[in-house]
């Protein structure tokens, strides 16, 4: 199983996650053109995809899922949250499924998990290939980590975290103290010593690729979160791969069971190897 991500920040976010056999999105939020350009970089028409998991309502998950389901037949999966603040899926293909719960998908076996965010009804998502029972989980937009995400998090081969901001960047930053407190809250975002924190009880000796997610382009540099995480990873004798996504380029692959090929990765930091 592989997993690339083409592109997480505030501006969109969505990820490809494949099998020989079988392709899904974890959200998509960015228009159908700009979607089917990222997807050629990974080789994937998008007409190959089987569904979109979308894991909330905010613009950045889900600007493109209904332009895109229309256009290339995708089912979408969501919960009844989501799907409720989204009138513009009617009449598309869906699959409705509580916060905690579980959905198989052709290769896929997909468990949703709930997180805190201020949204309706989000949710983590973690995939395991029927195939060879390798597994991915994703989880951002949270503003912290609960024993039953943390426990969700366990004995996964992938796994793609928010790291959004700097505590210190975001208090010196542009936004107005309403804001700061909006993204450092419970229904927030992950900052990069909380992420560290979950990272490292996530660690073990199956785990090879983490991947930080939705980095904020105001409070936070690539180089900022791998550093920060990166100090908890050498500490927990990590030895796979830790990689900053990015906005506009597509990472990947990330591979169940092995290292990053390293395509468009602009910052990377191996441990250990």
């Amino acid at each position: 199983m592989n997993l690339w991500v083409l592109g997480s920040g505030s501006s969109g976010n969505s990820i490809l996650v494949e099998t020989d056999r079988s392709r899904i999105l974890v959200d998509a939020g960015f228009a159908p053109r700009v979607l089917k350009r990222r997807l050629a970089i990974a080789g994937v028409a998008p007409e190959s995809i089987e569904a979109v998991v979308v894991t909330h309502e905010h613009t950045d998950h889900m600007k493109g899922v209904a332009a895109a389901a229309r256009k290339w037949g995708w089912t979408i999966v969501s919960t009844a949250g989501t799907r409720m603040m989204c009138p513009d899926w009617a009449g598309l293909r869906a699959i409705l499924t509580p916060r905690k719960s579980s959905v198989t998908i052709g290769d896929f076996f997909l468990e949703t998990v709930p997180v805190s965010h201020d949204a309706s009804e989000p949710i983590a998502v973690i995939v395991t290939s029927i195939l060879d029972g390798s597994r991915a989980g994703i989880v951002y937009d949270l503003g912290h980590v609960p024993e039953d995400v943390s426990r969700a998090l366990d004995k996964l081969d992938v796994l793609v975290i928010e790291a959004n901001h700097d505590e210190g960047m975001l208090r010196a930053g542009p936004y107005p103290p309403s804001l700061q407190r909006r993204i450092a809250g419970n229904f927030g975002h992950l900052s990069n010593r909380v992420a560290a924190q979950a990272v490292g009880q996530s660690v073990h000796s199956g785990l090879n690729n983490i991947v930080l997610a939705h980095l904020s382009e105001k409070c936070n540099t690539p180089r900022t979160a791998l550093a920060t995480v990166g100090e908890v990873l050498r500490k927990c004798r990590f030895r796979g791969r830790l990689t900053a996504s990015s906005q506009d380029n597509v990472v990947g692959p990330f591979c169940a069971g092995g290292s990053a090929a390293g395509v468009s990765a602009p910052v990377q930091l191996a441990l250990g190897i």
